[in-house]
This record gives structure tokens, sequence and C-alpha cells, in this order.
């Protein structure tokens, strides 16, 4: 995974979290920001109050803006491949939200002393051409000097009122369809310990965790924009959506359920993972954001008979630039995912349903 400079540290080293596995615990975060007065304004039609994946605010003519931001710390060591990835990723919000983004503004830390600034110009370049892919643009931004290099985009999107996609509506008898598999932030772990190792003895070949082409199966899909899902939802009566990222999936479904007043029953049998992500688990490799999901999330699931602790931690491991969770009816979903798979969303898979208010919002079965 290494492609430090020569003389110069690998980028996946300067933080102990990287991606989305470095986000403040999801329920840390909702606690702090439930001492913050809501806005009042009637225009702002999705603010925080259902941990959506970005704001909503309406604009005449019956549109609405949509507004997210989004940045985090090195996921590989590739300057432009981190670019592009955590363009990816901010743009998915976006995406979520049923909406198609038309302005990025980009937001870096970079340690200017330290790295040299063809690195950050790599990093911008790889921003820059995700955004293009996305059929956005760049105007613009903003850049400090820190001793952890960071990237990201706050990102404007465009959308009709009536077509803004929440993650409140899911109904009982939907079915919920997963748009890329599991397992990012475990193999990114995994690749992050490799070039550590390989640092420390530069002169030898430690064991390596990955292959290149598990490495290289993890990088394609978090650089893949979840651009095709989107534009597949625009063609059917999406009830609910949402991207699933650094709270895992049992953490973006957890926030769906509880905004929808439902519980979600997920069967693990079904669940898409990158190749290596079992093998991994169950070597113990998991970023702490993984772990911290779990250990959030256990009182809040019931497993069903079968389900193993490493089941439970691939469902909450920490994903950057994942796909779409989407819930809608169960006679649309069949449809759905193969409008997703024309659309490159190859892994799109059904991966449950949704069920009236149980004791628990969140169910979990071996299939």
């Amino acid at each position: 995974m290494s492609s430090a400079r020569a003389g110069h540290p690998a980028l996946s080293t300067f933080a102990s979290s990287a991606g989305c596995a470095c986000k403040i615990g999801q329920f840390d975060l909702s606690a702090l920001l439930s001492k913050i007065p809501p806005p009042a304004d009637p225009n702002l039609l999705v603010g925080n109050a259902t941990a959506d994946d970005a704001a909503v605010y309406r604009i005449p003519g019956g549109q609405a803006l949509v507004q997210t931001v989004d940045f985090f710390t090195p996921v590989v060591d590739d300057p432009f491949l981190f670019g592009q990835i955590a363009a990816a990723n901010a743009l998915s919000d976006i995406y979520a939200m049923g909406a198609r983004p038309i302005l990025a503004l980009a937001l870096t830390a970079f340690p200017m002393s330290v790295l040299p600034t063809s690195m950050l110009e790599e990093i911008l370049r790889g921003g820059a051409a995700k955004v293009a892919e996305a059929g956005a643009v760049i105007g613009g931004g903003h850049s400090i000097d820190h001793d952890v290099p960071l990237y990201g985009l706050s990102v404007t999107g465009l959308v009709a009122e009536s077509r803004v996609v929440r993650n409140a509506g899911a109904l009982p008898g939907d079915v919920l369809v997963l748009t890329k598999p599991l397992g990012m932030g475990i193999t990114v772990r995994a690749g992050r310990t490799d070039t550590a190792a390989a640092e420390k003895a530069p002169e030898g070949r430690p064991e390596r965790l990955l292959s290149d082409a598990e490495l290289s199966e993890a990088t394609a899909v978090m650089s893949q924009l979840n651009r095709g899902a989107a534009e597949a939802m625009e063609k059917f009566p999406v009830h609910a959506a949402t991207d699933v990222t650094g709270f895992g999936l049992l953490g973006h479904t957890f926030e769906m359920m509880e905004a929808s007043g439902t519980t979600a029953q997920i069967e693990v049998a079904r669940i898409p993972f990158l190749s290596a992500a079992r093998r991994l688990a169950s070597r113990g490799v998991a970023p702490g954001g993984s772990r911290n999901n779990a250990r959030n999330l256990a009182s809040r699931a019931e497993r069903g008979d079968g389900v193993t602790e490493e089941d439970f931690l691939l469902l909450c491991d920490a994903q950057t630039s994942g796909g779409l969770l989407v819930a809608l009816p169960a006679e649309c979903a069949d449809d759905y995912v193969a409008a997703c798979r024309e659309r490159a969303a190859a892994r799109a898979t059904i991966v449950g349903r949704v069920l009236a208010r149980g004791e628990k919002p969140i169910r979990i079965v071996k299939e």
C-alpha cells in the first residue's frame, strides 16, 4: 500500500484513524447536537434533527438546495487516489438526498514543511477529477498548514422540492437495498498496517495482510461515485435513503429506523463483502471506529441465532465512501437492483426488510 516519496513518510501514517473511521462517535455527536438550539427558518426542510446526510433549503421555483461538507484523514497513500476517494465520499451525501451535485469547495489541511507540495497538488487534482466525473465543478476552497493531512469537499446540490429523499420515511414491508459491498474499514486498516510494517523494516519484506488485488478492489469501490445508484432511484418510489459511511451499515440503519419509527431486519447471508473482509476480521483486524460502532450498537440491535461477533463487527465496520442504503416497496426492489447494476453498481443487493417497530430498531438474522 505504501507509495511514500523518497525520504517522506506515507500519507496513511499521519493519523491514528483513516477515512471515515476518524469520525466522532455517533452517539457522542448526537448528544452534543441535542444541546444546540434548532434553527427556526421554515425554509430549512432538512436539518440535523434526524441525522440525515445533508441539509436541504427551499428556494423559489419549487427547487431546493442540498448542502453537505465532508473531509477526513488519508485512507490510502497515493495522493491522487486519496483525493478521488474523499471527493466521492462527500458527493455521496448529495446523491443520498436524491439531488444532483452542481458546485463544490475544496477543504484541505497539509503539513507543508514535512511533505512535498507536489503531493498536495495530486490530492487536489484527484478531487477535481472526481467532481468533474460527477458533472459538477470546484469553484474554490480553503486550506491550512497542519500536521495532519485532511481533504474533503463542501458540496451544493440541486433537487426539486418534491423529489427530496430523506432518511425518514421507511415503511413496514419495504425492502432494503445496499449498493456497495461492506468491509472498507477493515480492509483499509490492513493496508495501513502493511504500510507501517514496511516503513519499519524498509530492507525486509514483512508479511502482508493484503494482496495487491484485494487492495485494488477496496480502492475501486471507495473511489466509485454513487451516481448510478442515485440516478436509478429517480425511476422508483423510494421511501428513504442514506449513504453508509463511518457509522457502518448498522449505525446508518439505526438512524433510518429511528427517523422512520420502524425496525430493520438485516440478513447477514445476503450482505456483499469485499473479498478480504471476513478473513481479516477473523484475524482481529478492524479500525477503532468499527469497534466503537460495535460497542455503541450492541444494546440497540437484536441478534438472531447463529449471528456471530465477527458478523456483528463486519456490519458495524466504518465505511469510507460506502454505498447507498435504500428503502422502497418490495415489488420494486428487484427492478431497482437491476437498474443499479446497469449503471455500474454491480454489487447492489437486497440485504433486508423494514418491519413494524419492535423492541429494538435493528434485528439481525443469519439468513
